[in-house]
């Protein structure tokens, strides 16, 4: 597939069915050069794109998507649109399992229940270990992503459902593994809560009752993206291998080859 790859910032879309949707292009490294734009993008997921979202999409020379989803999103929210020539693959960075009760509650609980579960930090606490977790256990997946994106797979987009979770800690990973600056990885994170890019919450009561200001402070912990969560992910790095360095050579299995084909495809010439 002929690819033609934008060579300067791309004008942002507000997607009318892909929330979260942006370009990481520009983004600065520690050596002075910049992220290309047209390389590397990510959003919430594309099961609801309207057939303009999917022309765009279609027209930005993406060669792989990486879904992050599992098949409980799936069943939520659908598989993503077709795009015609471009590669969909789906890695899962959560077990459908995993909080499947908590999730419900999320959903259908009333004011008592979410208290139980969110109230006192625990709504917090039940998200910066998500992001240890994913960081510690999930290396085989990024690996599996940072291998591809060295090999053939950009231009790429990533996405989970919100593109704020694991979306966002991939794409970290992998602005990480060529040099951006961490200070740059953060600003880009917390764009996911910029009001049109927000994943909206979803509840069954959707009364005033059930949508009341306390039940959305309950729920902010899971919706936002929060400067403590990714330093979290940054400080289990640290705490797990000693260094980045270590953690792309050891967890991430990158040897210094693969991650000099990886600056090369991602980045600014030098």
């Amino acid at each position: 597939m002929t690819q033609q790859v934008p060579q300067v910032p791309s004008t942002e879309p507000e997607l009318a069915g892909v929330r979260n949707f942006r370009d990481v292009g520009g983004l600065p490294t520690t050596d002075g050069r910049r992220v290309r734009y047209g390389r590397l993008f990510r959003s919430g997921h594309l099961a609801h794109a309207t057939d303009e979202d999917a022309a765009f999409l279609g027209g930005l020379g993406l060669h792989t998507i990486f879904d992050f989803r599992n098949a409980a999103d799936h069943r939520l929210d659908g598989l993503d649109v077709d795009l015609p020539g471009v590669r969909n693959v789906n890695i899962p960075l959560s077990d459908p399992a995993d909080g499947a009760e908590f999730w419900r509650m999320v959903r259908d609980g009333d004011i008592e229940q979410l208290r139980s579960i969110l109230a006192d930090g625990k709504g917090v606490a039940r998200m910066t270990a998500s992001y240890k977790s994913i960081i510690r256990d999930r290396t085989a997946e990024h690996s599996r992503v940072l291998h591809a994106l060295a090999e053939d797979s950009v231009p790429a987009l990533m996405h989970c459902a919100a593109g704020k979770d694991r979306a966002g800690l991939s794409i970290a990973v992998s602005l990480l593994a060529v040099g951006v600056e961490r200070e740059a990885i953060e600003t880009d994170y917390l764009k996911s809560n910029d009001p049109h890019r927000r994943y909206k919450v979803r509840r069954t009561d959707t009364s005033a009752t059930g949508m009341s200001p306390e039940v959305m402070e309950l729920l902010s912990p899971l919706f936002d993206a929060r400067a403590e969560y990714l330093a979290q992910a940054f400080s289990t790095i640290e705490e797990t291998w000693g260094s980045t360095d270590r953690y792309l050579a050891e967890g991430l299995k990158l040897t210094p080859e693969i991650l000099e084909r990886l600056r090369g495809r991602l980045l600014d010439e030098a």
